[in-house]
């Protein structure tokens, strides 16, 4: 990882560019880590709200596809079409009745087509314009379809308790801000941005998996912090041994702390 270019303005880097890097060793299994911590609760969510055969889906920062494959397998829907920056993961995993593309869905001419359901997670924290990003999103969303947005939760608040996993999560949290420019502030509107945007039945779910040793979601972190350490050290607020003290903390019974919840909010499009 290196520091965002020297003059460039605070958080004008961009995740997979200055951190977390696709061709960095081990980052295909960081991100199946947090697959196996989420997967569940999202793709039961996308089943309740009807993804099933005959459905054409949209995965916007499909990652390892993971999603994607398992909307095919487990829902049944007739595709998928995964997009991202680099696809190299995705390409490296091919199924009949999914399709890969390398797009940038900030970019202007994004326009993949219309959608029976689109679906984006721990993709728009990271991305500036957010607003205009949901927008472009909702233009992929035929009448009648659904748009389901998952981000992340910081529960570390200032009524946390002050222990080595919230405080090198909260050092990440502004790491990542200064850096790559990530905001979790804003996620908790998303119901409220989905209403205004025209959508119906709006609704909205959080899901906080449990940080137990060797779990999926503490493996996570640790890999997530090992590899965002300079971002974290440029805070000031941690050095390299808080960073290591924190990667134990998680690893240990004397961890019971509360994970960054995932908040998944969907919406249908008027007929």
């Amino acid at each position: 990882m290196r520091p965002a270019e020297e003059g460039a303005e605070p958080g004008s880097g961009r995740y997979g560019e200055i951190v977390f890097r696709p061709g960095q060793q081990g980052e295909g299994e960081r991100i199946d880590y947090g697959a196996l911590a989420y997967d569940d609760v999202t793709v039961a969510r996308l089943r309740a709200v009807g993804a099933g055969p005959g459905w054409r889906c949209l995965d916007v920062g499909a990652g390892t596809g993971t999603i994607a494959r398992r909307l095919l397998d487990e829902a049944g829907v007739d595709s998928v079409l995964a997009v991202d920056r680099d696809v190299r993961f995705l390409a490296a995993r091919a199924v009949p009745g999914l399709e890969v593309r390398e797009a940038d869905v900030t970019a202007p001419d994004f326009a993949p087509g219309r959608f029976h359901l689109v679906h984006a997670r721990f993709v728009l924290m990271h991305l500036p314009d957010r607003e205009r990003v949901i927008r472009t999103l909702l233009e992929c969303v035929e009448p009648g379809g659904l748009l389901v947005l998952g981000d992340a939760v910081d529960l570390t608040s200032d009524r946390a308790p002050d222990t080595p996993y919230t405080r090198v999560m909260r050092a990440m949290w502004r790491g990542l801000r200064d850096t790559i420019g990530t905001d979790v502030t804003w996620v908790p509107s998303y119901p409220h941005l989905l209403r205004v945007s025209g959508l119906e039945r709006v609704a909205a779910e959080i899901h906080v998996p449990p940080l137990e040793p060797g779990s999926p979601i503490s493996r996570f972190w640790a890999d997530t912090w090992d590899r965002s350490r300079e971002a974290l050290r440029a805070t000031g607020l941690v050095d390299d041994a808080a960073v290591d003290e924190g990667i134990r903390h998680l690893s240990s019974d004397a961890c019971a702390d509360l994970s960054a919840g995932l908040l998944t909010a969907w919406g249908r499009r008027p007929e």
